[in-house]
């Protein structure tokens, strides 16, 4: 049987209608996943191809995608993969035809292809803040928002704090980048958590401003199914304990950025809640500063922490 283009094979149903029967690659470039995560699908949880052709390798039908579409948008909603594929599972779907949604599946939203260090460098020189709002735009694609920030942001911002500059009035390159950035975090992390996502909390020290990789760190917390929370206003040691408390979080991240930093909430969250998870970021400078205890830990890149958070926010789902 000829193969399409796009990787699949026309199957007629019981209507007589021609439907795609769709190779693995084609599916996964469809969802905006890997191949791999397609296989695990199949193999896990029974979300795997149903057309088979003597000789062929099994292809996904019309009706196996339309489960997959409903699996991938509950974990990107947060819900847990085992879960989501129950649901998945469970769901009435419809068969589509060759012209339905099996065909317009729609892709991850992709970063603009000019998107560099050096491209967002230079609009936010030149003040063009609607350039670097289009070069900054996140991706909805798995993974987006780490890359983001360590590929496409922190070089930019890097670059940025090694140049002089002479600006006119209300003209400011660093704020230009993150204020961009800011639009476009809040932009991808919109949607409110689903309830049962895990609970992380996001500080800084006392006296510190909230630095942008704290919005870049939440928003890749969320991209995973974490609902990541960031505590603003003052934050004494009691007040920090209730909010863990309340919020049952798994882990509590703090991100500092002074060479002599207040953690004394890190220290009271240590004696009150000893079996939760603390996380803390710091310059290479501070860290004599972080308290020894059992479950607190000193992470050194923000990748590093991204999945150190991950692996005991969301120990099956990494």
């Amino acid at each position: 049987m000829p193969a399409d283009e796009d990787g699949s094979t026309p199957a007629t149903g019981a209507t007589g209608t021609a439907a795609p029967a769709l190779a693995v690659a084609a599916v996964a470039k469809r969802l905006g996943v890997a191949p791999a995560t397609l296989r695990t699908w199949d193999r896990r949880y029974g979300l795997g191809p149903s057309e088979h052709a003597a000789g062929a390798h099994r292809r996904y039908s019309a009706t196996d995608v339309e489960r997959l579409l409903v699996m991938r948008r509950l974990t990107l909603d947060g819900v847990a993969p085992g879960e989501a594929a129950r649901i998945a599972l469970a769901t009435d779907v419809d068969t589509p035809g060759r012209g339905s949604t099996v065909d317009t599946v729609p892709h991850p939203r992709a970063p603009h292809p000019d998107a560099s260090p050096t491209a967002v460098v230079d609009a936010a020189l030149a003040g063009d803040a609607e350039r670097c709002a289009r070069l900054l735009a996140l991706g909805t694609a798995p993974g987006s928002a780490a890359r983001w920030w360590t590929e496409l942001v922190e070089p930019a911002l890097a670059r940025l704090a090694r140049q002089t500059v002479v600006d006119r009035p209300g003209v400011d390159a660093p704020l230009t980048v993150r204020a961009a950035a800011s639009a476009a975090l809040r932009a991808a992390t919109a949607a409110s958590p689903h309830p049962s996502s895990p609970v992380v909390l996001v500080l800084v020290p006392a006296g510190e401003d909230r630095p942008l990789v704290v919005h870049a760190l939440a928003a890749a917390l969320v991209e995973h199914g974490v609902d990541a929370r960031m505590v603003g206003g003052p934050v004494g040691g009691h007040h920090a304990a209730e909010l863990v408390a309340m919020t049952r979080a798994r882990a509590v991240v703090t991100v500092g950025r002074r060479p002599d930093p207040d953690l004394s909430v890190v220290e009271r969250l240590a004696k009150d809640h000893p079996d939760v998870p603390q996380f803390v970021m710091l310059p290479d400078t501070a860290h004599e500063h972080v308290p020894v205890a059992r479950h607190v830990h000193r992470a050194r890149t923000f990748t590093g922490l991204l999945h150190e958070v991950l692996a005991v926010a969301r120990p099956t789902a990494r």
